[in-house]
This record gives structure tokens, sequence and C-alpha cells, in this order.
């Protein structure tokens, strides 16, 4: 995957493994052994691709590519390297984030006409902050059937190995290009007990760990997980001051693309901002809102902008 402007992806596969492996699939399609939930004429194939390592991508993934009379994907340039280097070469649709819409119905009377279709990402999984939402909604109203192919995803890779809680976390996406528009959303995260799930590029990571210091302050664990199954993996802890000093200080540390992990606001903090927000509802029926936001967060001691961004989210 590759980072777009409004929402791209993340980690474009450099196709270089972590280090020398087997092969874990032949070099061309494996052996056609259909399976009702695998293969099929008129159904749209959700697939996952590798994000860095080639041997990730899946039997049964390749054999999907292998049998799809269409492949859908972000870059054709980029996904005709992964066939290549699979020994494929398939019929091939772009697209991405400013075509799809208009590449909506095309597909649809593929899939109509008796056809199995596949949608790819440049790397990891469609539509998770990739193309593709459209198109499954679409295929979904129109009754057709929509079959996942699971495999690689940076955010899922990121948090196995992250050593923060995984059992509950909110997956954020790409924050706000402007500063300003970042630490907004940030503070509407401050009450947030989940781990909180980030992409980020290179360009961006040093301000946005710079601004999520700003809002978090230092009493958080944070994880920056950098080229996942790349040649240069690297995943870092510490308190989010600590991982600004640390960019700081190494340059080739802000290279690449990025997963960022913060942990969740403790109980406490959950119950302050409960606290805040019954008496700001209270204060503001009689002050304005922001009078009303200032009062309630002194009196509950919950942020005053993530008080009054949950309580007008309601």
């Amino acid at each position: 995957m590759r980072r777009c402007r409004g929402g791209g992806s993340i980690g474009r596969p450099f196709w270089t493994p972590l280090q020398p492996q087997r092969r874990c699939v032949p070099a061309g399609p494996p052996p056609r052994t259909p399976h009702p939930a695998s293969i099929g004429a008129l159904i749209l194939h959700v697939i996952a691709t590798p994000i860095g390592n080639l041997d990730d991508l899946s039997p049964r993934a390749l054999q999907c590519l292998a049998e799809a009379d269409l492949v859908c994907a972000e870059d054709t340039r980029h996904t005709q390297q992964l066939l290549a280097a699979k020994g494929l070469k398939r019929p091939m649709l772009a697209l991405h984030e400013h075509n799809e819409s208009a590449q909506v119905e095309t597909v649809l009377a593929r899939l109509r006409a008796g056809e199995s279709v596949a949608l790819v990402s440049d790397a990891g999984t469609p539509l998770i902050s990739d193309p593709g939402f459209r198109l499954v909604q679409a295929a979904r109203a129109a009754g057709l059937k929509v079959s996942p192919v699971p495999g690689p995803c940076a955010a899922i890779a990121a948090l196995s190995v992250a050593g923060l809680p995984s059992d509950r976390f909110a997956f954020e996406g790409f924050l706000p290009a402007k500063s300003g528009a970042r630490r907004e959303r940030l503070q509407g995260l401050l009450g947030e007990p989940r781990t909180l799930v980030f992409y980020e590029s290179s360009h961006r990571i040093l301000e946005c760990l710079e601004d999520a210091a700003a809002v978090f302050g230092d009493a958080r664990r944070a994880v920056i997980a950098r080229e996942l199954t790349k040649l240069f993996e690297t995943v870092l802890d510490g308190s989010l001051p600590q991982l600004v000093a640390t960019l700081r200080a190494d340059p080739n540390q802000q290279r690449g693309e990025f997963v960022l992990m913060i942990e969740g606001a403790p109980a406490d903090a959950d119950a302050a901002l409960r606290e805040g927000q019954r008496i700001f509802a209270v204060l503001r029926e009689h002050l304005p809102a922001s009078k009303a936001a200032k009062l309630a967060a002194e009196l509950s001691g919950a942020p005053r902008k993530a008080l009054y961004a949950a309580v007008s989210a309601e």
C-alpha cells in the first residue's frame, strides 16, 4: 500500500525479504483445486497482498489471482510487479480513490456477466485506509457475493508485536495533515480507553509524534512500527516524548511507513470524562458552550477540548 491524499495506504512493498527464506509458494500458479469459498464466477474476491515480504502472499490468494478474469488494482503497474514475480499475467483495471466511483458499474457488469473479479491494493488488505469501499458496498447492494481472502494488514501486524493491550483497540487510520487539525483530532481521543492505532508517512511522522506528545503528555506508553516485514523493520517503544527524541537523534528512523500505537486512557480518566460530560450537560443550559466546557473541565479534571468534542458529538 502507499499513502494517498485523503486516506491512502501504508507500506508499499520493496519485495525484499527480511532474511533469506525458502519459497513458501511455487513460482507459478498452484495446482487448480477449486474450493467453493475461494474460486468462482460472480464473486468479488477482496485479496490481501504482502506489505513487504513477498512470501506472505498466501497460496489461496495466489490461486484466486491466477483464476481471476479481472484484477482491480490501486496501481496496475505496481500490482503487475507482484503478479510477474509469481509467474502470473492477468487482465487488470485501475481502481483508486480518484476513479472508484466511475469504475463501479463497469466492475459490477463484469460480475453479472459471470466473471470472477479480484480486488487488491498496493499492499495489505483493501479498504483498510485503501480504496474499495464503494465497490464492495455496491456489489453487496446488488446481491453479488463478496468473499475475503485474508492476509497481511499493517495495523494488525503492528498491534501483534507492540506489547500494548490488544483486546480492544480503535483504528483511526491517517490523522489530518495539518498540525492544528491533527491536534484537535487527538484531543477528541484523550478519553478513549482503547489502544489507539494510526498510520503515518515518513514526511509527517516526527510532527505527528510531537503533536501527540503535546496532547497526551509523557504518561502514555506508545509504539512505532516501521517498515514491517521489510529489510529495515524497526519497532520502538517508550513515552511519546522519548520517541520524539529518538527520531530526532536518528533521521534514519524517520524513513519508511509507520504504524503508531498509543496506550488508551486509564480508567480514572474515562470516569473523569463521564463526570465532565454530566456537568457540561447541566452548565450549557445556562452558559455559552465554551464557558460551560471550561468550567466543567475545571470541576471534573477532564480535558476541555475532549469534553466539548465528546458532548458535541452526541
